[in-house]
């Protein structure tokens, strides 16, 4: 069963943020959102790293004012922290030096309840969420969910209309997480707490599926809604079901998706956002889609749940190896080109060999930053010099990023090198481009 959808809780208009990068120049975050919450419904925020997931979550919570746009919270806008709206955090955020009651009456004292009333209400929502027995106990002796339990109570010991919860699970096991959801779940549909409505960012695709009503897709860079897919599986529900697998399918089809007018991976620029993947974790993935069951071509979730990769770390190996030549992405599957499986098939020199050929032929930073170690004196530059490049296209921590990463990648290739003390980078004992 599920809670009836009914009456209006939340609306965002054109919700816009962006941050300032240099002087004059900002990274827009967030584009034009524009989402509706009723009461009854639990709606689930997906997308990539880069999407303004947290971002928006913090602005409908009022911590943070939107550049452009405007948030309703029960028909009145929002200009600053909500009463009626409770967070819970992924990383815990407790007091180390409060007991669980403690911490769990802290948003009852900052609206001033009666210590009377505070005790009572905390130790009710300390009961509901299954700590009771530990309620003077530090956060120092609790395990990972215990401490998560604590940060739930406290969110809902404030009786809040709307929940936020901004990847409440990530930080646990998985069965840990798996207990805590469904906990969750239950108290949620058999209505034993007070919240009329629940967003939660993850980044885990099977539990957005497993939770919510409605999954509402963000793009990236800035974020934007792209698409809404609707869950009408009544609770609880059957991760092995015909109808939530083909959901988990859709929607990681439609996270795969390029968009209109998206830059396509054999067209990156100098500037391009190179997705964080490291070549360890790219070539572990190339070696399991080469291997049995895949035979080079895999459905996402089922080697998203080989691999026990989430969203956040699928996705950026998925982009690195689509740029790099070695996969291709297409309707919720990928598979390996010829390339990829020449790769799968050699030995580590031969690998490093093929690695390189594709990062200087494909990445135009690595090819870049080789060039101009080849026709300098001495053969070597220092990194400053190519982050003022990247800073015409990103902003400063986003340039260090990507630098970071084409580093890493032309270090592992042998392309060229780099001395982190003296931030050169030369051509110290690389391979010969082309062998």
């Amino acid at each position: 069963m599920t809670q009836p959808v009914s009456a209006e809780l939340l609306r965002l208009d054109g919700i816009r943020q962006s941050y300032r990068k240099t002087e004059g120049d900002e990274h827009l975050v967030l584009d034009g959102v524009t989402l509706t919450v009723r009461e009854g419904e639990i709606v689930a925020l997906l997308g990539r790293s880069g999407s303004g997931k947290s971002t928006l979550l913090r602005i409908i919570a009022g911590l943070i004012p939107p550049g452009g746009g405007t948030v309703s919270y029960g028909g009145s806008p929002v200009t600053g922290p909500v009463e009626g709206v409770a967070m819970v955090f992924q990383t815990f955020a407790l007091m180390p030096w409060l007991t669980v009651l403690d911490n769990v009456e802290l948003g009852l004292r900052a609206r001033r309840i009666p210590a009377a009333e505070r005790r009572r209400r905390a130790l009710e929502a300390i009961d509901l969420i299954g700590l009771d027995g530990f309620e003077s106990a530090f956060p120092k002796e609790l395990s990972g969910g215990m401490r998560q339990r604590v940060g739930f109570a406290r969110a809902l010991v404030v009786e809040p209309d709307l929940l936020l919860m901004d990847e409440p699970f990530s930080a646990l096991d998985v069965l840990t997480a798996e207990t805590l959801r469904t906990d969750l779940i239950e108290l949620w549909i058999e209505r034993r707490i007070p919240t009329r409505g629940i967003i939660l960012v993850s980044h885990n695709i099977e539990e957005s599926v497993l939770l919510a009503d409605r999954i509402v897709i963000l793009g990236t860079n800035p974020g934007r809604l792209v698409a809404e897919v609707p869950i009408p599986l009544p609770h609880p529900r059957d991760r092995e079901a015909p109808q939530f697998r083909k959901l988990v399918d859709d929607v990681y089809a439609l996270m795969t998706e390029q968009p209109r007018g998206a830059v396509r991976p054999e067209g990156v620029t100098i500037g391009h956002r190179l997705p964080d993947a490291s070549v360890s974790r790219l070539t572990g993935l190339i070696d399991a889609l080469a291997r049995e069951p895949y035979r080079g071509r895999a459905d996402l979730p089922e080697i998203a749940d080989d691999q026990g990769l989430g969203v956040d770390h699928l996705f950026p190996l998925l982009e690195a190896l689509e740029i790099l030549g070695f996969a291709r992405v297409e309707a919720g599957d990928v598979e390996l080109t010829p390339s990829g499986r020449s790769f799968a098939e050699a030995d580590i020199l031969r690998q490093k060999e093929i690695f390189a050929e594709h990062l200087v032929r494909r990445v135009p930073l690595a090819a870049h930053i080789r060039r101009v170690l080849d026709e300098r004196p001495g053969n070597q530059a220092p990194e400053e010099r190519f982050l003022r490049e990247l800073e015409d296209f990103l902003s400063e921590d986003e340039a260090q990023r990507v630098l970071r990463v084409v580093i890493e990648w032309g270090r592992n290739a042998e392309i060229f090198a780099y001395d982190e003390s003296s931030g050169f980078l030369s051509l110290e004992n690389p391979i010969e481009e082309g062998q």
